[in-house]
Protein backbone atom coordinates (compact mmCIF):
# COMPACT_ATOMS: atom_id res chain seq x y z
CA UNK A 1 0.00 0.00 0.00
CA UNK A 2 2.77 2.46 0.92
CA UNK A 3 4.74 1.47 -2.20
CA UNK A 4 1.67 2.19 -4.35
CA UNK A 5 1.43 5.63 -2.80
CA UNK A 6 5.10 6.37 -3.56
CA UNK A 7 4.67 5.11 -7.11
CA UNK A 8 1.63 7.35 -7.58
CA UNK A 9 3.51 10.36 -6.17
CA UNK A 10 6.47 9.71 -8.48
CA UNK A 11 4.18 9.35 -11.48
CA UNK A 12 2.20 12.47 -10.61
CA UNK A 13 5.04 14.76 -9.60
CA UNK A 14 7.86 13.96 -11.97
CA UNK A 15 11.30 12.46 -12.04
CA UNK A 16 12.66 10.09 -9.46
CA UNK A 17 16.03 10.69 -7.90
CA UNK A 18 17.36 7.77 -9.98
CA UNK A 19 16.15 9.42 -13.17
CA UNK A 20 17.69 12.74 -12.11
CA UNK A 21 20.98 10.95 -11.49
CA UNK A 22 20.84 9.39 -14.98
CA UNK A 23 20.12 12.78 -16.57
CA UNK A 24 23.02 14.40 -14.69
CA UNK A 25 25.26 11.52 -15.72
CA UNK A 26 24.12 11.89 -19.33
CA UNK A 27 25.01 15.57 -19.31
CA UNK A 28 28.56 14.85 -18.16
CA UNK A 29 29.38 12.34 -20.91
CA UNK A 30 31.67 13.64 -23.63
CA UNK A 31 33.55 12.09 -26.50
CA UNK A 32 36.77 13.95 -25.84
CA UNK A 33 39.75 12.14 -27.37
CA UNK A 34 38.24 8.67 -27.23
CA UNK A 35 36.69 6.88 -30.16
CA UNK A 36 33.09 7.47 -31.08
CA UNK A 37 32.50 3.73 -30.50
CA UNK A 38 33.33 4.18 -26.81
CA UNK A 39 31.30 7.39 -26.55
CA UNK A 40 28.25 5.69 -28.08
CA UNK A 41 28.59 2.66 -25.78
CA UNK A 42 28.64 4.85 -22.68
CA UNK A 43 25.84 7.07 -24.02
CA UNK A 44 23.60 4.05 -24.67
CA UNK A 45 24.32 2.62 -21.24
CA UNK A 46 23.35 5.83 -19.47
CA UNK A 47 20.29 6.61 -21.61
CA UNK A 48 18.67 3.20 -21.16
CA UNK A 49 17.01 4.32 -17.94
CA UNK A 50 16.50 8.01 -18.67
CA UNK A 51 13.30 9.61 -19.90
CA UNK A 52 15.01 11.13 -22.95
CA UNK A 53 13.48 10.09 -26.25
CA UNK A 54 13.42 11.44 -29.81
CA UNK A 55 14.78 14.91 -30.49
CA UNK A 56 15.96 15.68 -26.91
CA UNK A 57 17.99 12.45 -26.93
CA UNK A 58 19.59 13.39 -30.26
CA UNK A 59 20.44 16.86 -28.95
CA UNK A 60 22.13 15.38 -25.87
CA UNK A 61 24.13 13.03 -28.09
CA UNK A 62 25.24 15.83 -30.42
CA UNK A 63 26.14 18.20 -27.56
CA UNK A 64 29.39 16.41 -26.66
CA UNK A 65 30.13 14.73 -29.97
CA UNK A 66 33.37 15.73 -31.71
CA UNK A 67 32.64 19.08 -33.39
CA UNK A 68 34.00 18.10 -36.83
CA UNK A 69 31.86 14.95 -36.89
CA UNK A 70 28.79 16.81 -35.67
CA UNK A 71 29.19 19.44 -38.42
CA UNK A 72 29.73 16.90 -41.19
CA UNK A 73 26.60 15.00 -40.16
CA UNK A 74 24.50 18.16 -39.83
CA UNK A 75 25.68 19.44 -43.21
CA UNK A 76 25.23 16.12 -45.00
CA UNK A 77 22.91 15.98 -47.99
CA UNK A 78 20.64 13.72 -45.93
CA UNK A 79 21.35 14.38 -42.25
CA UNK A 80 20.44 11.64 -39.78
CA UNK A 81 16.98 11.98 -38.25
CA UNK A 82 16.92 9.34 -35.52
CA UNK A 83 19.37 8.58 -32.73
CA UNK A 84 20.48 5.25 -34.22
CA UNK A 85 21.44 6.93 -37.50
CA UNK A 86 23.34 9.65 -35.65
CA UNK A 87 25.30 7.08 -33.68
CA UNK A 88 25.99 4.76 -36.60
CA UNK A 89 27.11 7.51 -38.97
CA UNK A 90 29.16 9.27 -36.27
CA UNK A 91 31.04 6.03 -35.59
CA UNK A 92 31.71 5.58 -39.31
CA UNK A 93 32.98 9.17 -39.71
CA UNK A 94 35.17 8.87 -36.61
CA UNK A 95 36.75 5.69 -37.95
CA UNK A 96 37.35 7.32 -41.33
CA UNK A 97 38.95 10.40 -39.74
CA UNK A 98 41.25 8.28 -37.58
CA UNK A 99 42.24 6.15 -40.58
CA UNK A 100 42.92 9.28 -42.63
CA UNK A 101 45.19 10.69 -39.89
CA UNK A 102 47.21 7.46 -39.81
CA UNK A 103 47.61 7.53 -43.58
CA UNK A 104 48.66 11.21 -43.48
CA UNK A 105 51.36 10.41 -40.91
CA UNK A 106 52.65 7.57 -43.09
CA UNK A 107 52.68 9.79 -46.17
CA UNK A 108 54.46 12.60 -44.31
CA UNK A 109 57.04 10.13 -43.03
CA UNK A 110 57.53 8.87 -46.59
CA UNK A 111 58.14 12.37 -47.95
CA UNK A 112 60.62 13.01 -45.13
CA UNK A 113 62.50 9.83 -46.17
CA UNK A 114 62.36 9.94 -50.00
CA UNK A 115 64.25 6.66 -50.35
CA UNK A 116 61.54 4.71 -48.55
CA UNK A 117 59.05 3.08 -50.89
CA UNK A 118 55.91 3.11 -48.73
CA UNK A 119 52.72 1.49 -49.92
CA UNK A 120 49.55 1.97 -47.93
CA UNK A 121 47.48 -1.04 -47.00
CA UNK A 122 43.71 -0.69 -46.75
CA UNK A 123 41.33 -1.35 -43.89
CA UNK A 124 40.63 0.25 -40.57
CA UNK A 125 42.51 -1.35 -37.70
CA UNK A 126 44.41 -3.95 -39.74
CA UNK A 127 47.96 -4.07 -38.48
CA UNK A 128 50.64 -1.88 -40.09
CA UNK A 129 49.95 0.65 -42.82
CA UNK A 130 53.30 0.80 -44.50
CA UNK A 131 55.70 -1.57 -46.10
CA UNK A 132 59.36 -0.89 -46.99
CA UNK A 133 61.20 -3.29 -49.18
CA UNK A 134 59.47 -6.33 -47.75
CA UNK A 135 59.56 -5.20 -44.10
CA UNK A 136 56.51 -4.06 -42.23
CA UNK A 137 57.08 -0.71 -40.50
Amino acid sequence: MVEQLFTKIRNDFGETSEEKRKIEQLRTIEQGRRTCDKYVQEFKKVTRESSYKGRPLIEEFKRELNRAIRRRLAEAEKPPTIIGEWQERAIRLDRNQRQSRVEERVLRRNTACPGGNVQLRGGYGRGSYGEREGQIT
